[in-house]
């Protein structure tokens, strides 16, 4: 809302001592929040004057174009006080007009600097500027002319045409529809701002009382329409000019100056916050019927849409068909033109809630639904046709029709009672009873004070219905500058939970493993889950599709981080980033049981059931561990060669975390997509699988931008979280020799290494301290479909040096049941 300040101060009496940003900033602090302070005449520098036109000589060019030759008297403001030459292509004025001119140096807004030049055979000395070029509006066919006692030749322009004039942009809550006007605004500052005063309410006016020989108005919807005022001006020029102060706050408050009739309706409505319409009367055919549109019926309406209604839409109609959008829009049919000469002045009001939704249903904003969404004071419609007649009739001539209609009356404002010692209570200040009653007041409210406060709040206040509305006012009222700041004693010995204890030690352990922790949207499209090979019958696929995305292309909440890791990885291999380890930790959402949640009540604390079937009602969201690596694990260098990232990788890294939470992870081979078949390992926890790790297939690479033999791994953390051992005991360390052993065992090439480490730890009894496979070998030496696999074998006691030949019966006995369970044989 932009509000100029002379216009404020024509309401409410403001001390000379108080500045612009000190008003604002007291605004401010009461919730009125300033957005900026403009000044219309900001970017025009140099001298702006007023001139009077001496003589004019027509002469057509020969591109059709007829300009004009003018002397115009600028007084002094030339430096010679004779008059100045200047071309101009307009021609709505005429010899003794007072013009606005610019001279050499002055520059005009979008820096449109100005200087003497020689243009279709004259030399000119300056410009006289239309309104556009003035930054004061859209025309431009025609020059600013001046009233004739507007001003003297040489006198400067700014102060007659507004331009130094301060205007103040605020912006307000929704809830807050009366400060969308002056007289909401000039009552805040009188309440507000230390030393003002004396509010003149522009809406209180003698107005005459309802009769029955207005224009007649049935109102078949009182709750959609609770109040109708029509008056009616005959006799109107069409052709008569808005009055330039009209116009000036007007483009000073963001709108444009259109015709005399639509300006001052765009005018009170500024000033009074009320909305108001004007009708074509002689258009008019029968009485005005207020009702709820039928299924079928459209309107043209102003803006030129033809719109097909809802049965929910207020409309206007007349035994012509709909003729207005009630609130809204009116029609074309009966849209003020130039032509008419009779208006009929509608000042209704309408329910709020069937505002906002047929403004949201037809996708349609104006100023008008704009207020009457948000509420607007139901007790001035007669006010303010009256001030609308009241300036038709002052500047556009014509009589009022002495016929008055008025249907329905302001809906009754409820009582609310409010303990008087509310805002003391929530904002910890001492504000006492006889404070709360007189700010109340201040606000407009009717206060009736026993013990309790019975409030009765303003018409222009409907967001005030709750007791904490009232002492939300109250407080505002003395400042929330003044509300303490305490901050509350913690409770002692708390803490972190188990669960962030662990998760930050999870987070520290990728971290010491090289990778760095990313943060992804949660959504996931079909295109991504296509990319990754799912199949049509993967669980994964079975989203929870939103109904408001913020992307068409990410419709769904995820149910796999790899998508967002992987798409988070190819930007960074795209940018040049070849060797990178990331890892994300976060929810994933798998559909629910569909039912809708239950909307709780706010008066009071849910009870069991109600709580539990919201619960329900929530999806599942685990929270998962993501982790993606692509490049070198060891970089290349003097030292020797470099090794790239492979499947073995990714289960080290969910092994190191598994560690860190004191559990042992085991791993079989799998095929799950994404991941390259044969080199994705299932992870198992204590027999529960908990995710997968290995490489990537080569497609899905290809589709997120990745090099190929990238790695990736996903487990369920809350799984992991569950069986950690929060408290680790400290490890037993032998200071007694260790015995090393290595054995080479052939299997078949089917058989995985997991499941001959298991058999040798198992064989090998409680002196094994370690087992590492450390070599791998095919060739002719082992035959055809047959591997070698090396495990350094390392043994100890914790309490004795070993004895000969106990590490090498260990061994034997190790080998002797990896050959009874995978058919092992011992190299020699």
């Amino acid at each position: 809302m932009k509000a100029p300040l002379s216009w404020i101060k024509e309401y409410v009496d403001v001390p000379a001592e108080v500045t612009t940003e000190e008003l604002t900033a007291r605004l401010t602090l009461t919730g009125l929040k300033l957005e900026a302070i403009l000044s219309p005449g900001s970017e025009i520098t140099g001298p702006l004057v007023v001139g009077r036109v001496l003589t004019m000589e027509p002469e057509p060019q020969k591109n059709g174009k007829t300009i004009n030759w003018c002397t115009v008297d600028v007084g002094n403001a030339n430096g010679t006080g004779k008059p100045q030459g200047i071309v101009c292509g307009a021609h709505n004025f005429a010899p003794g007009d007072l013009v606005v001119v610019i001279l050499p140096g002055g520059v005009l807004p979008g820096n449109f600097e100005i200087s003497e030049r020689k243009t279709y055979g004259h030399v000119s000395a300056g410009m006289i500027c239309s309104s556009r070029e003035l930054g004061l509006g859209d025309e431009h066919d025609g020059i600013v002319v001046l009233p004739a006692d507007a001003g003297t030749p040489g006198e400067d322009a700014r102060s007659i045409l507004g331009l130094d004039e301060e205007v103040i942009e605020f912006e307000i809550n929704p809830d807050r529809a009366y400060a969308l006007s002056l007289r909401g605004i000039a009552r805040e500052v009188a309440i507000s701002v230390e030393g003002a005063g004396n509010f003149r309410d522009p809406a209180i006016r003698d107005t005459p009382a309802a009769n029955g020989a207005g224009h007649p108005v049935v109102v078949e919807d009182a709750e959609g329409c609770p109040v109708f005022v029509a008056r009616k001006v005959t006799g109107f020029d069409p052709t008569a000019p808005t009055p330039d102060v009209i116009a000036q706050r007007l483009v000073a408050a963001g709108m444009r100056p259109i015709s005399l009739a639509v300006d001052v309706t765009n005018y009170v409505m500024l000033e009074t916050g009320r909305p108001i319409h004007g009708y074509d009367a002689d258009t008019l055919q029968g009485p005005l019927v207020i009702r709820r549109a039928r299924t079928g019926e459209r309107l043209r309406t102003l803006d030129g849409t033809d719109r097909a209604l809802d049965p929910g839409d207020l409309v206007v109609t007349d035994d012509s068909g709909i003729i207005g959008l009630g609130g809204v829009m009116g029609g074309e049919t009966t849209e003020m033109s130039t032509d008419t000469t009779s208006i009929l002045v509608e000042a209704a009001h309408w329910d709020a809630v069937s505002m906002f939704r047929t403004g949201k249903r037809h996708r349609l904003s104006s100023e008008a639904g704009k207020r009457n969404e948000r509420g607007v004071d139901p007790a001035i419609c007669e006010a303010a046709a009256d001030r609308v007649v009241e300036l038709l009739i002052e500047h556009g001539g014509g009589q009022v029709d002495p016929g008055v209609t008025v249907v329905g009356s302001a809906p009754a404002m409820p009582v609310v009672e409010v303990p008087a010692d509310l805002a003391a209570r929530v904002s910890g200040m001492e504000i006492s009873e006889t404070d709360s009653v007189r700010l109340l007041e201040a606000v407009g409210c009717h206060v009736t004070s026993a013990g309790t406060l019975s409030v009765i709040p303003p018409p222009w206040r409907p967001d005030l219905t709750d007791p904490q509305d009232f002492s939300e006012e109250v407080i505002r009222m003395v400042g929330y500058d003044k509300i303490s700041s305490v901050l509350p004693t913690p409770p002692s010995g708390r803490g972190l939970t188990r669960p962030q204890l662990l998760r930050r030690r999870i987070g520290r352990t990728l971290a010491g493993e090289g990778y760095v922790e990313v943060v992804n949207f949660p959504f996931v499209g079909d295109a991504d889950l296509d990319a990754l090979g799912l199949p049509a019958d993967d669980v994964r696929r079975q989203v929870l599709r939103l109904s408001n995305p913020l992307s068409s292309e990410a419709g769904a909440m995820t149910t796999t981080l790899l998508p967002g890791l992987l798409r988070a990885a190819g930007k960074n291999v795209g940018h040049g980033i070849a060797d990178l380890a990331i890892f994300e930790t976060a929810t994933v959402t798998y559909p629910g049981s569909g039912e809708p949640a239950a909307i709780l009540p706010v008066d009071r604390r849910p009870s069991e059931a109600e709580f539990a079937a919201l619960i329900k009602a929530v999806p599942e969201q685990p929270l998962h561990l993501g982790l993606v690596a692509s490049g070198e694990e060891v970089a290349a260098g003097w030292w020797g060669t470099g090794r790239a990232m492979t499947w073995a990788d990714a289960v080290a890294a969910v092994r190191a975390v598994a560690d860190a939470l004191g559990l042992e992870v085991e791993a079989t081979a799998a095929d799950v997509a994404p991941w390259h078949p044969g080199r994705c390992a299932a992870l198992r926890v204590e027999g529960h699988l908990i995710g997968h790790a290995g490489e990537l297939h080569p497609q899905v690479c290809q589709a997120f931008g990745l090099p190929a033999r990238s790695i990736a791994a996903e487990v369920d953390l809350d799984a992991l979280i569950e069986r950690a051992v929060h408290l680790r005991p400290a490890r037993q360390f032998s200071s007694y020799p260790i015995a090393k052993e290595d054995v080479a065992l052939v299997v078949d090439a089917v058989v995985v290494a997991a499941d001959v480490e298991a058999a040798l730890r198992a064989g090998a009894g409680e002196l094994l301290e370690s087992i590492r496979l450390f070599d791998v070998y095919t060739g002719d030496q082992v035959g055809e479909g047959k591997k070698s696999l090396a495990y350094a074998l390392r043994f100890r006691a914790a309490d004795r040096t070993l004895k000969e030949g106990e590490a090498t019966a260990a061994r034997d006995a190790a080998v002797k049941v990896a050959s009874e369970r995978v058919g092992a044989v011992q190299r020699q």
